[in-house]
């Protein structure tokens, strides 16, 4: 899968300190994005289920968070990601420009890797509501949802 950056010790990207991957693709092409050389999937080097694991887990006091361009956007590839960090007692946000009704819409890898979530953030960057006085989100239509409490991942 295509991976832009890991970056070690992040305390913006969720609750406490956090590992960020950082996944190359992305279909929202938000105006105002942090990150638009994300969107392209061409960028970012191949990393391996097996190599993101070894490079999260060098850093075993972070819980991790899923970010991008738009992790979902290789959904059938980092479910499995999530999946192993979560086996490893990790807490696992993810950001997203779909909102959370669209990725139950889309189901399959989509719903998967959801469920190996505790966090998501949804939702595109929308310029005209940025609000930086928000914790861990750019505009206000965005949502941070806790995904233990939505009965359809159970």
């Amino acid at each position: 899968m295509r991976v832009m950056n890991i970056l070690h010790d992040s305390v913006v990207d969720g609750e406490g300190m956090r590992t960020v991957i950082f996944f190359a693709g992305c279909p929202h092409f938000c105006k105002g994005c942090h990150n638009p050389e994300s969107w392209n999937i061409r960028n970012g080097v191949d990393m391996t289920v097996d190599e993101i694991i070894d490079e999260v887990m060098s850093n075993p006091l972070c819980d991790v968070t899923l970010s991008g361009g738009d992790p979902f956007f290789q959904a059938s590839e980092v479910k499995e990601v999530a999946r192993r960090l979560r086996e490893n007692g990790k807490n696992i946000w993810a950001y997203t420009g779909y909102t959370i009704e669209q990725l139950f819409e889309l189901g399959g890898d989509h719903v998967e890797l959801l469920r190996q979530c505790d966090v998501l953030v949804d939702g595109p960057f929308i310029l005209a509501e940025r609000d930086l006085s928000l914790d861990f989100r750019g505009s206000r239509n965005q949502r941070v949802i806790h995904l233990n409490q939505i009965k359809e991942l159970a």
